[in-house]
């Protein structure tokens, strides 16, 4: 554990949140576009999924799929070249051998959502949708902080304050289990960086209060949970590995939960991992 009581960052374990009021929120933390091996993937038992997104993921998720059956490849080829931290991070994951990288839509969470879909459980997207007025402002937040002139100066030298957060995120790497392939860590490190500077564009004040946000949601999610399963529920969150500890601080302020029903689930067409 770090010295503020949270996990190493890049810690690769599946940490568990215990709510106060009864139920687990077991938070998964994966790599962007990266196919994790089955020892990687979640051992806990759990009753539902919550998604850091909001519905509509799903469609995109369906459209990529398609694309993909149509012309393979082609939603690596348009990040790309879509420029951002988001291409530099592509370019340089796809480049680390046994490390299976570059894959649309985002393969572990469309994983989780297809086998919560094929057993049925419960499924709850996080983000709020666009008819939720203090989510309008906060994304209203978000535009301002990004694009104000200082940091759309700062994405002149973006090349630069990517090798230096490399340099500095290498010392947060951690082995990965025993049996993968030691570049994970590496990809791992390339992810945290993406992350930061995504994070440096929207700024300290209007992160916190998304995490705070979802942090919200997320307990309301395990409380409908409990009216199924009791106090023993478990909820699964797939979420960016280095993200993970923002959102287990958001959660340790215990905020109030916000009411949040899960999405009904069907069963078409959902092969397992």
């Amino acid at each position: 554990m770090s010295v503020n009581g949270l996990p190493e960052r890049l810690d690769w374990s599946d940490h568990a949140w215990t709510d106060p009021d009864g139920g687990t929120i077991l938070l998964h933390g994966v790599l962007p576009t990266v196919v994790y091996p089955r020892v990687m993937r979640p051992r806990e038992a759990w009753h539902g999924l919550a998604i850091l997104e909001a519905p509509d993921v799903v469609d995109m998720w369906v459209q990529e799929e398609i694309d993909e059956a149509e012309s393979p490849g082609v939603n690596l080829a348009h990040g790309l070249i879509s420029g951002g931290s988001f291409a530099i991070y592509l370019d340089e994951i796809t480049l680390l051998e046994d490390v299976k990288s570059g894959s649309f839509p985002d393969p572990e969470p469309r994983r989780l959502h297809r086998n919560a879909v094929r057993h049925e459980r419960p499924v709850y997207f996080i983000e709020p949708t666009a008819d939720d007025e203090g989510w309008n402002q906060h994304l209203t937040n978000e535009a301002k902080a990004g694009s104000h002139w200082k940091k759309l100066l700062g994405l002149i030298s973006l090349g630069g304050k990517w090798r230096k957060r490399v340099k500095k995120n290498i010392f947060d790497a951690q082995k990965p289990p025993k049996g993968v392939s030691v570049n994970h860590g590496s990809a791992a490190v390339l992810a945290a960086t993406w992350w930061d500077l995504n994070q440096w564009l929207v700024g300290e004040k209007v992160a916190d209060a998304r995490d705070l946000r979802y942090a919200e949601r997320l307990r309301g999610a395990l409380a409908e949970l409990r009216t199924i399963h009791g106090l023993d529920a478990v909820l699964l969150l797939p979420l960016f590995l280095p993200h993970r500890n923002a959102v287990l601080a958001a959660l340790e302020t215990l905020p109030e939960p916000e009411e949040i029903t899960s999405n009904p689930t069907g069963t078409a067409n959902t092969e397992e991992e």
